[in-house]
């Protein structure tokens, strides 16, 4: 097999999914990019993941970690699991449309 096989198949475990929500629709503006990641991917994993992935030069990756809040749903009380995401900027005249697949 070859290496670069493994190196995609490794980027895609970096990335969990896009965040579509109005806020990350608004940073998108500024040529920001919102994903979910792994709680314990790097800057420089999630970079090299989104540059190989989507094909785009990529600025810089800030990332944070909100942490999981306890509800109560139907009675029931319930505890969210913690998030880690990553606000990626993009180079000038990079774009990517997170409607779409990969």
């Amino acid at each position: 097999m070859s290496q670069a096989r493994f190196a995609d198949t490794r980027h895609y475990d970096v990335i969990v999914s896009p965040v579509i929500t109005e806020k990350a629709t608004m940073a998108s503006e500024q040529n920001k990019v919102v994903f979910k990641v792994r709680k314990d991917a790097t800057k420089p994993q999630i970079k090299a993941a989104v540059e190989r992935l989507f094909d785009v030069k990529v600025e810089s990756v800030n990332t944070l970690v909100r942490k999981g809040k306890t509800k109560v749903f139907r009675g029931m009380l319930g505890s969210q699991s913690d998030v880690k995401k990553a606000v990626v900027t993009l180079a000038e005249g990079h774009k990517i449309d997170v409607t779409t697949g990969l």
